[in-house]
């Protein structure tokens, strides 16, 4: 069987539902013959998630998917590739949209379409500037707003917006009049990296509105250059793990601060755990990896938004490793590893980063300076350390 005609796939996703839609449909206007690939989701309760495939005329065909474990992101994941394969062999599509439901993550289905053989040339989150920050600070579950995949979701608004806004390499950004300077330097300073793409711009300041000639290529979008412009699923999840994550650097500008706290000392997990409420509210978003005096050979991940946090185990320090064990490593982790290795401690470091209106920059490093080891107390050694209370026994679930 020969394998299906090379289709480009761009991932469009996000919490902000009209900005998302608005990127799509300036997709399917710019790049004619696209096809866009929809699983909504909202009726999941019922059983199934129902698939819709359209174009610029309207919808080509309509479907359903029998949710896969009482799971409907589940049922989308099996559903997606087949679909996509369909729609390359018929080799007519010279771009298939997929266009993720609101609190579906892109990551996942970037890896899902990927590890199916087909080609992400771009995965893109649509956002309204206006709303980031009341997304950011929104600390409901995704079930009390009819937003979760599953019974078991457990995700909330913030945390999940977060991840899809920090994901995407591109941001296709809505023309929102209510936004101001802080709105825009905030999305700036939550994902430095990103390319920000307005919604409907057009190259050398030609109308969105101009029609494509008949006889010639049509000229692309900035969005739908960026759309096939290129992804590396594996290079993006990289840059997410909690080990070498590209954090955003320090910044103030419009109201809007990130502060970026690294020591080598290792936290005092009772002091740190006190504070735990209070450093969690002092910025909209925060983000990174620690290490506790009594459990050194473990990298924790920190990661809040919405008032709430999530700290997890996310493995070992390299630090902790055998020699042996190296190779097993990802090379990006062991190249991020060596630029910032210590003598005493390897790998092990705090590398905090906090962002937010109004952030109080010297109370913030006060409170997180409170909780490192004394002198007395790192004087000790690293026998000492290993019986102190355990405060993080809970919340780790070790």
């Amino acid at each position: 069987m020969s394998p299906s005609p090379a289709l480009p796939v761009v991932i469009v996703g996000g919490l902000h539902a009209d900005a998302r839609r608005d990127a799509v449909a300036r997709l399917l206007a710019d790049v004619p013959g696209s096809v866009v690939l929809h699983h909504d989701l909202a009726t999941a309760t019922a059983g199934t998630v129902v698939r819709t495939v359209r174009d610029a005329s309207g919808t080509l065909s309509t479907g359903e998917a029998p949710l896969v474990n009482d799971c409907a992101c589940c049922a989308l994941r099996e559903d997606l590739v087949p679909e996509l394969e369909r729609l390359a062999d018929a080799g007519t599509a010279p771009l298939a949209i997929v266009e993720l439901w609101d609190s579906v993550e892109p990551k996942a289905m970037a890896e899902v379409v990927t590890a199916g053989g087909l080609t992400v040339t771009g995965v893109i989150t649509a956002v309204d500037p206006a709303l980031v920050l009341p997304y950011l600070g929104n600390g409901d579950d995704l079930a009390e707003g009819g937003l979760a995949a599953a019974a078991t979701d457990q995700r909330t608004v913030a945390d999940t917006f977060a991840r899809q806004l920090e994901y995407a390499p591109v941001l296709a950004v809505a023309d929102s009049p209510e936004a101001d300077d802080e709105d825009r330097e905030l999305l700036a300073q939550l994902h430095p990296t990103a390319r920000q793409v307005p919604i409907g711009t057009w190259p050398s300041g030609s109308p969105a509105s101009q029609p494509a000639s008949p006889s010639a290529p049509p000229q692309a979008s900035l969005l739908a250059r960026a759309a096939r412009a290129g992804f590396d699923a594996e290079a993006a999840g990289a840059a997410q793990h909690p080990a070498c994550a590209l954090l955003p650097a320090d910044a103030d500008a419009h109201g809007v601060a990130t502060l970026v706290w690294r020591r080598r000392r290792p936290f005092h997990p009772e002091r740190l755990y006190a504070a735990l409420e209070d450093l969690t509210c002092a910025a909209a978003r925060s983000r990174g990896r620690f290490w506790l005096a009594d459990k050194p050979d473990t990298l924790l991940h920190w990661d809040a938004a919405g008032g709430a946090l999530c700290v997890e185990g996310a493995g070992p320090w390299l630090a902790a490793l055998p020699d042996a064990a190296w190779e097993m490593v990802p090379p990006v982790r062991r190249a991020a590893a060596a630029l910032e290795w210590h003598p005493e401690h390897g790998d092990r470091c705090q590398h905090l980063v906090f962002t937010s209106p109004g952030l109080d920059r010297d109370g913030l490093e006060r409170l997180l300076e409170s909780c490192l080891l004394t002198d007395a107390e790192y004087a000790a050694g690293r026998d000492a350390w290993l019986h102190l209370p355990s405060a993080f026994d809970t919340l780790l679930e070790v």
